[in-house]
């Protein structure tokens, strides 16, 4: 299984947020990347389409994110906050 990574597309992404949303954000990343680390094995080597733009909430917190499959990393663009 490869080390898989998350980023944030834009630096200021998380800016206005509070401490307690990035927190979250930074866990739920972390778990989506160890997920599709799973889910796609081949990583680098895997030829087939990405699986496009995809949402994952939880408790008051919504990330829009891209798994790049070859790149062997998400990245999270957009973070939605609803406390």
């Amino acid at each position: 299984m490869a080390e898989w990574s998350w980023e944030y597309y834009q630096d200021d992404l998380m800016d206005g947020l509070p401490d307690i949303a990035r927190g979250e954000a930074e866990r739920l990343a972390n778990e989506i990347a160890i997920r599709e680390s799973m889910v796609f094995l081949e990583g680098a080597a895997y030829t087939g389409p990405g699986p496009g733009l995809r949402t994952e909430a939880r408790g008051k917190l919504m990330l829009n994110y891209l798994t790049d499959v070859r790149g062997e990393r998400i990245v999270v663009v957009q973070v939605s906050w609803f406390g």
